[in-house]
C-alpha cells in the first residue's frame, strides 16, 4: 500500500461506485466515498471507507471531499450520476451529469489532483449500423445520440476532454455497457428484470438484444484505468451482444423457473410501447414498456473492447457465471423465494 495515496470515489453507494470501493479496500488502498446527504444506501459503503456527505452540485460539499493534506497523492473515480430510461429532457439529470462532471473538473484542477477517470457510457457513443463494432471516439455530440441520459454523458464526456486538452488534467474515460452482477443492492433496472423473469412477472420478452458486464468486472476494468489509462484516452468496457432470448433461458436454467415462451418481434413490442406510453400519460403513470426500451433492445449493442483489454487487461467473465452468481446473491439476500 503506498500511504500517501487516496483515491476519492462519487457515487460510492452505487452498484458500481460500491463495487470500486470494495475492490480498492481489499487491495489495500484508501478510500474516502462521496455519498447524497440522507441516502439509506450508506449503509452498503464498506466501513473501511471514509465517508462524506456531500452532491456533485454543491460545490461546499465538494470542497470538504476534495480537502486532503498536501503530501497525498489524489486519484479521482467520478462514477455518479443520474440514470434514467426516459429519453425526455431532464433538467435535473442535466444539472447532476454535466454541471455535477464540470464542477469536479473545477476540483481537480483547484486541488491538482494526479488522475481522473470519469465513467461516461457506450450510449455516449453514436450508434452504427447493426452489426457493425462499435468502437471508441475522440469528439462527443450530443446531437449524435439518443435520450436525455445518453446526451448528458456524450456533454460530460466532452467536457472531460477538453479539460485534458485546454488545462492540462490527467484524465480518462470508461464507457461501461449495461450492468449486471450479485451486491445490486439497490435493484437496478436489469436486477428488476431478473426479479421479474425468475417471479414469472414476465410472460413475454422482446426478440431483441442487449450488452451487459459483470459489475466486478467493470469495477476492475475503471480501477485498471486509474492505474495504466493514458490521459486522454477513452476505454470501452463492453461484453458480448446477447439476445433476450438466450439471456432468459439462461437465467431460467440457473434459477429452476419457468421459462419464457413468447418473445415478441420488435415491431410489435414497438407499437405496444407507444400504445402504453399513451395510456400511461393520460393515466399520469408509468409505462410498463416505452418505444426507448424498445429501440435500446433493436439497437446495434455490438460494442468492441479490445483497446480496453489490450491498455488496461480488461476481462469479463461469461454471463452464464454472472447470473449463477447473481441468482445465488438474490437467494442469500431473500430477494426471490426460490
Amino acid at each position: 500500500m503506498v500511504d500517501n495515496k487516496i483515491y476519492l470515489v462519487t457515487g460510492a453507494a452505487g452498484f458500481l461506485g460500491g463495487t470500486i470501493c470494495r475492490q480498492l479496500i481489499e487491495r489495500g488502498d484508501r478510500v474516502r466515498a462521496l455519498v447524497l446527504p440522507g441516502d439509506p444506501a450508506i449503509q452498503y459503503v464498506p466501513e473501511e471507507a471514509e465517508i462524506v456527505e456531500g452532491d456533485l452540485t454543491d460545490m461546499e460539499s465538494l470542497e470538504r471531499f476534495f480537502s486532503v493534506s498536501a503530501e497525498q497523492e489524489v486519484i479521482v473515480l467520478h462514477i455518479a450520476s443520474i440514470v434514467t430510461v426516459n429519453p425526455d429532457y431532464s433538467r435535473k439529470v442535466m444539472e447532476v451529469n454535466v454541471g455535477g462532471t464540470k464542477n469536479i473538473l473545477y476540483m481537480c484542477k483547484k486541488h491538482h489532483v494526479t488522475k481522473l477517470v470519469y465513467c461516461s457510457s457506450t450510449g455516449a457513443i453514436p450508434e452504427l449500423p447493426k452489426g457493425e463494432p462499435i468502437t471508441e471516439v475522440d469528439h462527443f455530440d450530443d446531437m449524435s445520440v439518443k435520450g436525455c441520459y445518453s446526451q448528458s454523458k456524450a456533454l460530460a464526456s466532452q467536457a472531460v476532454l477538453d479539460a485534458v486538452t485546454y488545462d492540462g488534467l490527467n484524465a480518462c474515460i470508461v464507457h461501461p455497457s449495461g450492468i449486471l452482477g450479485p451486491e445490486d443492492f439497490a435493484v437496478g433496472e436489469t436486477t428488476r428484470t431478473l426479479i421479474d423473469i425468475i417471479d414469472g412477472k414476465m410472460p413475454a420478452g422482446i426478440d431483441g438484444s442487449f450488452n451487459l458486464c459483470d459489475v466486478r468486472d467493470l469495477a476492475a476494468g475503471t480501477i485498471a484505468a486509474a492505474d495504466k489509462g493514458r490521459s486522454g484516452e477513452c476505454y470501452i468496457l463492453a461484453n458480448e451482444e446477447v439476445s433476450f432470448k438466450e439471456f432468459a433461458r439462461m437465467v431460467c436454467e440457473e434459477s429452476g423457473c419457468k421459462k419464457i415462451s413468447t418473445f415478441l418481434p420488435l415491431w410489435a413490442a414497438g407499437l405496444m410501447g407507444n400504445a402504453m406510453e399513451r395510456k400511461a400519460k393520460r393515466g399520469g403513470t408509468k409505462p410498463l414498456m416505452t418505444s426507448f426500451s424498445v429501440y435500446n433492445l433493436a439497437r446495434n449493442n455490438r460494442f468492441d473492447s479490445t483497446k480496453a483489454e489490450a491498455e488496461l487487461g480488461y476481462t469479463t467473465r461469461p454471463y452464464r457465471r454472472t447470473i449463477r452468481d447473481e441468482v445465488r446473491w438474490l437467494k442469500e439476500t431473500e430477494k426471490i423465494a426460490l
